[in-house]
């Protein structure tokens, strides 16, 4: 005896992730923050450079327009990037707004310091906030890291940018 199954259709309903949209308008508006910016840009110092400082922004600014587009064009289509095998993360579990919330006053406070503390203390600090609350226990090396990092930065930015980050309390030590 011989069975005949019909083809069930396993119409699967394609998921458009809204939040996306966000994505797009915030790529419009930094975009268009970015050519509003360079058109009105003065030449100063780099009126003999011939391709220009507004270039570049308008360049940057105009392909952050067309991803937002073509993001805009994919969303609805249900394009949705495939999960990470490797990844060690359980996208079911709730944020974690304590660690977040910390993050944001180790940054908050180094808005704060980084004049009167100078850039290799709060550099430091820095660091080394964020480690300890990314869950490292290891506190003095910790500190010892954002110390070499931040120093070594300021003087990055000094010596080979020319730009002077603030030295704060150590200006004359540094």
């Amino acid at each position: 005896m011989t069975t005949t199954e019909e083809p069930q259709e396993h119409a699967v309903a394609k998921t458009v992730d809204k939040a996306q949209y966000l994505v797009c308008v915030v790529l419009v508006v930094v975009g268009a923050f970015l050519i509003y910016d360079a058109v009105t840009l003065e030449a100063g110092f780099a009126k003999v450079d011939p391709v220009g400082p507004k270039l570049f922004p308008i360049v940057i600014g105009v392909i952050l327009i067309l991803l937002a587009i073509v993001l805009a064009v994919a969303i609805p289509r249900g394009s949705v990037g495939e999960a990470d095998a490797g990844e060690d993360v359980d996208p079911n579990m709730p944020s974690d707004w304590r660690t977040v919330g910390m993050l944001v006053g180790v940054f908050v406070a180094t808005i704060l310091l980084v004049n009167p503390l100078g850039w290799a203390i709060t550099g430091a600090l820095l660091f080394a906030g964020a480690a300890t609350i990314l869950g490292s226990r290891h506190y003095v090396r910790n500190i010892v890291i954002g110390a070499v990092l931040s120093v070594g930065s300021f003087y990055a930015f000094y010596s080979g940018l020319g730009i002077p980050l603030p030295a704060g309390i150590l200006d004359g030590i540094l």
